[in-house]
């Protein structure tokens, strides 16, 4: 059993999270409410993963190969996606029309030549991770890293059992058996491939998402820990004095008002600074690696970096 942290697990939980009504689900409205005009600009809100990504239910598995390691990057794992047989992909599809009744117009032409349109998803998928997930990942990872912190320990401690008892209510070890409810046809070790492949999830919601083509391990997506506090904001404390006296008034201020990501004429709006400080202190930040720079259509949105999260954090 191990664990990996996927980013294109995030991709298409976040993106079926998008599509979905998050009234249901405030934790994310504040997430959705910035990233949904950003994709509809881009035109991706109608796209190659609008086809393949339906709401609910079945997606394409080679939509999702098995991290070959603990925290793959994005091109990685779309060099995997890339490579999918085109086999793979045809009978994924055809899974997909079962359930979906049809298949818009590229997920067909994929059907059709799946060499040639795989490396165009692959783009799109690029470029959706830009606008929705690279300016929050550093958030976001720190939650699914200390998910799989605390689940290996439990492991250590008190076995793979526990934790897979503890991983969610549609899943249970019993009998030396993995057990998955709504899961009619059984899956035998031999033809489940090597191991359990876990894979927390910060967009999943209350749901759990499994993966199981053989040789390759099975997969579980699962929704991570701490979630419910990731969007949450957190405001400045009397201890931010003490950031402001080494790194500058301005520049603390910046990095408080990055609570989520922004452009240089927001935070100049926002803060009153003009926009040639704001544009200074940004570079003065990027080149100490605490804030990040992501292009989104014609603006550029920043970030905080796991750093400067970690320096915020400290001061709380």
């Amino acid at each position: 059993m191990r664990w990996a942290v996927s980013p294109l697990w995030e991709v298409v939980t976040s993106f079926r999270r998008l599509l979905n009504d998050d009234a249901a689900s405030p934790v994310y409205r504040p997430w959705a409410e910035q990233v949904r005009p950003r994709l509809a600009a881009a035109g991706l809100d109608r796209g190659w993963l609008a086809e393949l990504v339906p709401p609910s239910g079945y997606v394409p598995h080679f939509l999702n190969p098995a991290p070959a390691g603990p925290a793959p990057v994005l091109a990685a794992e779309l060099a995997g996606v890339v490579a999918a047989p085109a086999g793979t992909v045809r009978r994924n599809l055809d899974h997909l029309r079962y359930h979906q009744g049809a298949l818009g117009p590229r997920a067909r032409s994929l059907h059709t030549d799946p060499q040639a349109r795989l490396p165009r998803l692959a783009e799109e998928i690029e470029a959706y991770w830009k606008l929705a997930l690279a300016p929050y990942w550093a958030r976001i990872r720190s939650v699914l890293d200390a998910d799989v912190f605390h689940r290996a320990r439990q492991a250590a401690e008190q076995g793979a059992g526990h934790v897979i008892n503890e991983l969610h209510t549609a899943v249970s070890w019993d009998d030396n058996a993995l057990r998955l409810l709504r899961r009619t046809r059984p899956l035998s070790r031999e033809a489940a491939g090597t191991g359990l492949l876990l894979v927390p999830s910060a967009f999943l919601g209350p749901g759990l998402l499994t993966r199981m083509t053989p040789p390759d391990p099975p997969q579980l997506a699962y929704p991570a820990r701490g979630v419910g506090t990731l969007w949450a904001s957190r405001p400045p404390t009397a201890k931010a004095q003490a950031v402001a006296a080494v790194l500058g008034r301005s520049r603390t201020l910046l990095l408080s008002e990055l609570e989520a990501p922004a452009s240089t004429t927001e935070l100049a709006r926002r803060t009153g600074l003009s926009a040639a400080g704001v544009s200074q202190n940004l570079t003065a930040l990027r080149d100490a690696g605490l804030v990040s720079a992501h292009r989104a259509g014609r603006s550029v949105l920043y970030a905080r970096t796991a750093v400067a999260e970690a320096l915020l954090g400290a001061c709380s």
